[in-house]
């Protein structure tokens, strides 16, 4: 195999492997042991499947294979042994595995940095390359993070188990970070292969929706699903034929999904009736303001950022800050929102969508050089081949 098919196999098994570590950290009780047996089956997965090809159920097969390996293992090494001892092996994984070994990741006993790496690395089989895009920090950084962080969580013997209800506040917050960068990687994906994941986004949605069943009076958890909802709705207006970008001003909004905006909408009314907001309840609201617009131009930039003026004192992050900004463009204008977005360099210098955004307001300033340096900049910075793409056609249009 090669070429397209490669990278189709490639894809499958990134988008499984989280699902399979999940399953096998539930049953073997250590993260080492479940993630050596993770790496067979997808190295028995690279030699099978492109003779036999993918198969229909590609993580019953992955399963499978790890379990086979595994009680091997359980016959022929001791070490193994006395982990896997006693283990009953289901023949097929547990649905909501995820949610237990992320709240297992997500332990208040890890730092948080650490909680929301490993949770990404090794729940979500994201690559330390992404999420390092994703946390906006050095790979070299989340990879120390995820290593201490398995050696945390074996030395204190923490337990792989949803917590109870007096426990589950503690690491909500971390949850739902983690749930939220899920979405985004599959919404606009970091790596260089295609421009979104549809897996991802399903499993975030799938593991919000779970969490709500949870806890359904918790309004950020009500909030984020909505959140996810909404950006959702907008799928098939997202991209053209080609896979092309279509930015939101341009998108056909007939092709939206408006029951689902409205009962969205209806979710964060009932999540705001608790009157205790959060920032995902705020970002679904403003995700809100630019679904239930009827068009581009009549969309209500003043609520918009007013709710970004809440974000940012609820949740002040150098990236809320650059959206705010953006929003700061069509109710200010394009100089002040210059002038909020360069105040971000130091903090934001390494991340594309702070160049593009630059570009964008020097051309609407007359500023063409300097905006095609912020683009060509902004070029440098993304592999993702949609964004790139629409990057390449401003340069050929300055």
């Amino acid at each position: 195999m090669s070429g397209p098919v490669d990278a189709e196999l490639a894809r499958v098994v990134r988008d499984h492997a989280g699902r399979l570590a999940a399953s096998l950290v539930h049953l073997v009780g250590d993260f080492s042991a479940a993630e050596d047996l993770v790496q067979e089956a997808i190295e028995a997965a690279v030699r099978t499947w492109p003779v036999e090809g993918i198969p229909e159920r590609p993580d019953a097969w992955l399963y499978t294979v790890a379990r086979r390996r595994g009680l091997d293992v359980l016959r022929r090494e001791k070490r193994h042994r006395e982990k896997l001892t006693g283990v009953s092996w289901p023949t097929e994984p547990e649905p909501d595995d995820r949610l237990r070994l992320i709240f297992t990741c997500c332990h208040p006993a890890l730092p948080r940095a650490a909680q929301v790496a490993l949770t990404l690395r090794v729940v979500c089989g994201l690559t330390t390359a992404q999420i390092a895009k994703a946390l906006v920090v050095r790979e070299s950084a989340v990879a120390r993070r995820i290593t201490r962080a398995k050696q945390k969580i074996s030395d204190a013997a923490i337990p792989y188990r949803i917590p109870g209800p007096d426990e589950l506040p503690a690491r909500l917050d971390e949850v739902l970070t983690v749930i939220y960068l899920l979405f985004n990687e599959g919404y606009l994906s970091s790596g260089g292969d295609r421009a979104q994941s549809r897996d991802l986004t399903d499993d975030a949605e799938f593991l919000a929706a779970l969490l709500h069943r949870l806890m359904p009076t918790e309004p950020e958890v009500a909030g984020l699903l909505s959140l996810i909802r909404l950006h959702r709705a907008r799928a098939a207006a997202r991209f053209d034929e080609n896979d092309e970008i279509v930015q939101l001003q341009r998108q056909d909004r007939s092709l939206w999904d408006h029951a689902a905006i409205a009962e969205a909408g209806r979710s964060i009314a009932r999540a705001a009736s608790y009157r205790r907001p959060g920032p995902y309840q705020l970002q679904a609201a403003i995700a809100a303001c630019h679904a239930e617009a009827p068009s581009w131009e009549d969309t209500d930039w003043t609520q918009i950022a007013v709710l970004y003026d809440m974000l940012v004192h609820l949740a002040a992050s150098p990236v809320t800050a650059l959206h705010r900004a953006i929003a700061l463009r069509y109710v200010q204008g394009p100089a002040e929102a210059l002038a909020a977005v360069d105040e971000l360099e130091s903090s934001l210098a390494e991340y594309h969508l702070w160049h593009a955004t630059r570009a964008e307001l020097l051309r609407e300033l007359g500023r063409r050089d300097d905006a095609q340096q912020a683009d060509a900049r902004a070029l440098a910075l993304t592999a993702n081949p949609a964004e790139r793409s629409l990057l390449r056609e401003r340069l050929n249009w300055t």
